[in-house]
């Protein structure tokens, strides 16, 4: 059963500005967690400017963290960090979210699955976030 359905929009130039700027690896640490920031390239203290790729996927990444929020009907009032709400991509390339701290133990509380969606075009990402009971 539909837990909760979220979706997000998240302008790719801006999170490149906001990834590159003095504050961009203090930024990435509170936002991304460590499987998004390598897969990014962004390590502890170094945000290089990045790839129109690279920022189009850390856009999507930040969608869907919003998304999930969401759908969870919480927004950050709820026990999240934004850097323990990961969007990995699996081998086949497919978007999978990953839980970690008070977002792993909200999820296994409630007895949720999560499914994602991710998509980017024209600037701009998009995420769809959908939660589910498990049967």
């Amino acid at each position: 059963m539909i837990y909760g359905i979220g979706c997000d929009l998240c302008d790719t130039a801006r999170m490149a500005k906001s990834l590159g700027g003095p504050h961009g690896s203090t930024f990435a640490a509170r936002v991304f967690g460590p499987a998004e920031r390598e897969a990014l390239g962004l390590s502890e203290g170094n945000s290089p400017p990045l790839s129109a790729h690279k920022a189009a996927s850390a856009a999507a990444d930040f969608a869907a963290k919003e998304a999930f929020l969401k759908a969870a009907g919480t927004g950050l009032a709820g026990p999240f960090a934004l850097c323990e709400i990961e969007a990995v991509r699996l081998e086949s390339g497919a978007p999978e979210y990953r839980f970690s701290g008070g977002s792993a133990r909200w999820m296994d509380e409630r007895h949720l699955r999560a499914k994602l969606s991710l998509s980017h075009d024209g600037g701009m990402a998009l995420a769809f976030c959908i939660l589910e009971t498990e049967t």
